[in-house]
């Protein structure tokens, strides 16, 4: 199981706790690559407006455009000035949109951690730029593509992923793991890596109970898969654990390099 960190520093302490509770462990990095894919539609508000029916990924986000324009443009004064955090507010996408609208419609000017309201357009009169990930919108392509003149802009970044790998099977010793790694790790790569500990447990103590009857590695290998999927029962949920032939092959390699089992051609000893 894999915990994430977010520098070179938490991994180097997050080994060396580890190593200290006696938790065989290995540090690495990689750079991630993320790709991510966006439909563009711009145009006035009006006009969006006639052309959003039934798309309602776009219906939804010019509604809650109108519902922020009568709440911090609506209420202000030409000349009025107002709190940068208070307009922008957090969480909510729409807020920029709404901000970039009426900044390049020369309606608003910011300075000295204040917006200014130069001229109150109407909203309907407001070029707009609507950003949505290409997944929300999948189904309304077509409709959107004969309504509207979309863009699609993808975006790729780089990032350089730090981790420390715990190597044990052992469950009170992936247990202490994760109570070290918590202090460390990113909050994803937290759960995952609980549920992999918990699974990898599970199968390791089926291996080892199986491997006491079947000598054979062929033997262990189909009663393991005649029992999948294996499973755990929590208070309030269930984890069930999928495998295969080739990476149980694997696994009883990784038990071997773990000094759990010995397995040489088609023997298996526990």
């Amino acid at each position: 199981m894999k915990f994430e960190v977010t520098s070179r520093d938490d991994m180097n302490a997050l080994s060396r706790e580890l190593s200290r509770a006696g938790i065989m462990n290995r540090k690495g990095e990689f750079v991630r690559r993320e790709i991510s894919h966006y439909i563009i539609v711009r145009d006035e508000y009006r006009e969006l407006l006639k052309k959003a029916g039934e798309i309602e990924p776009v219906e939804e986000t010019l509604s809650e455009l109108r519902e922020l324009y009568e709440e911090l443009v609506a209420p202000l004064e030409v000349g009025e000035e107002k709190a940068t955090e208070q307009f922008f507010g957090e969480g909510e996408i729409e807020r920029l949109i709404l901000f970039t609208a009426l900044k390049e419609a020369g309606a608003l000017s910011e300075e000295s951690g204040t917006v200014k309201l130069l001229r109150k357009p109407k909203l309907e009169e407001l070029k707009v730029e609507l950003r949505f990930p290409i997944e929300e919108v999948e189904e309304y392509l077509d409709k959107m593509e004969e309504r509207f003149a979309p863009r699609m802009v993808s975006e790729v970044s780089f990032t350089k992923v730090y981790y420390v790998e715990v190597l044990e099977v052992d469950r009170e010793l992936i247990e202490a793991a994760l109570e070290i790694a918590e202090d460390y790790c990113t909050e994803e790569s937290y759960v995952d890596a609980m549920f992999t500990g918990i699974a990898r447990s599970i199968l390791a103590e089926t291996v080892l109970k199986l491997a006491e009857k079947y000598k054979r590695k062929d033997e262990l290998i189909a009663a393991l898969l005649s029992r999948e999927p294996l499973f755990v029962e929590g208070e309030d949920e269930t984890v069930y654990v999928y495998f295969d032939e080739e990476s149980l092959e694997s696994f009883l390699k990784e038990l071997q390099s773990l000094g759990y089992i010995k397995v040489k051609g088609n023997r298996v000893w526990a």
